[in-house]
C-alpha cells in the first residue's frame, strides 16, 4: 500500500462508501463481472459493524434492477444502501416544478418508465429543462438535435447530467460516460477515479481512498492537484487495511 499520509486515521473510521463500477466490478457483457476479493471484501466491511453504503452513476437501470445485477454476482446488498443520481434529480425536478426533456435509455418501444420507474408520474410536456443520462445508442443525431432545441428555445436553458464521468471501464476496456450519516471526518469514500471519486470526497471533507482497479491509472499518483490519502490494490486490500486499524 502507498500512502498519500499516514494510515493513522483509519482508526477513526466508522462509515465506508464505496464507487461500484471500477470498486466493485468492471462492467461489460452480461452485467459485467466481480472484480477479484471485492464479494468478499464487501462482507467482511459490512459483518465488522461498519456503516457501508454504496454509490452510482448508474442511469441505464434503476436502483432496483442494479442490485439485482450485483445480486447475481454475489453481492448482498440492499436497494436502501445504495444511493444513485435519479432519485436525487426527481425531488429537485418536483421541488422546483420543471418538466424535463429527458435524453436518457430507452427500450425499443421508447418508453422511459420500463428502465427508470422513477420518472413515472415527472411531467415531461412543454419541456422547461432537458435531462441527460447515458442514454446508450439513443445518442442519436436525431435525439441530440431534440434536446439541444429545447434548450435553446428556453430564455434561460437548464441542463441537468445524470453524471459527470469522462468514462468508465467495461471488461473490454474504457468506454465515455456523460460526464451522509455521520461527521465527514469519520467516513472514507473508496473510488477508482481519482478526480471525482477521491476529489470529490475530498472537497466534502471525507478520507479518500483511490483503489488500482477500473479507471485507476498509474500516472495518477502524480497527479497535480489531487493526491488520494492512500492507494490500494484494491478492495479487498482496502477493507484488509481499514479493518486491521480497529
Amino acid at each position: 500500500m502507498a500512502a498519500g499520509s499516514s494510515m493513522e486515521w483509519l482508526k477513526s473510521v466508522k462509515g465506508v462508501i464505496l464507487d461500484c463500477c471500477g470498486v466493485l466490478y468492471d462492467s461489460g457483457e452480461g452485467g459485467g463481472q466481480a472484480i477479484h476479493g471485492s464479494v468478499d471484501a464487501v462482507r467482511r466491511l459490512i459483518d465488522s459493524g461498519l456503516t457501508v453504503r454504496f454509490c452510482t452513476n448508474e442511469t441505464q437501470n434503476t436502483r432496483e434492477r442494479f442490485v439485482q445485477k450485483l445480486h447475481k454476482m454475489g453481492f448482498d446488498i440492499s436497494v436502501s444502501h445504495v444511493f444513485s443520481p435519479a432519485p436525487a434529480l426527481i425531488h429537485i425536478l418536483r421541488e422546483r416544478g420543471l418538466r424535463p426533456h429527458l435524453l436518457v435509455p430507452v427500450t425499443r418501444t421508447c418508453v422511459i418508465s420500463d428502465l427508470i420507474p422513477e420518472f413515472d408520474g415527472v411531467d415531461v410536456s412543454s419541456p422547461n429543462c432537458v435531462v441527460i443520462g447515458d442514454a446508450a445508442d439513443n445518442f442519436s443525431y436525431k435525439n441530440l438535435n431534440e434536446a439541444f432545441r429545447v434548450l435553446i428555445g428556453l430564455e434561460k436553458p437548464l441542463l441537468f447530467s445524470l453524471g459527470q464521468g469522462r468514462y468508465y471501464k467495461e471488461t473490454d476496456g474504457l468506454k465515455l460516460d456523460v460526464g451522509v450519516f455521520m461527521k465527514a471526518l469519520e467516513v472514507v469514500m473508496i473510488g477508482d477515479d481519482l478526480v471525482n471519486d477521491v476529489g470529490g470526497a475530498q472537497c466534502c471533507g471525507m478520507k479518500g481512498l483511490q483503489v488500482r482497479t477500473g479507471k485507476y491509472r498509474p500516472s495518477d499518483e502524480q497527479h497535480p492537484s489531487v493526491r488520494a490519502d492512500a492507494y490500494v490494490d484494491d478492495l479487498a486490500a482496502a477493507a484488509d487495511a481499514i479493518l486491521t486499524s480497529h
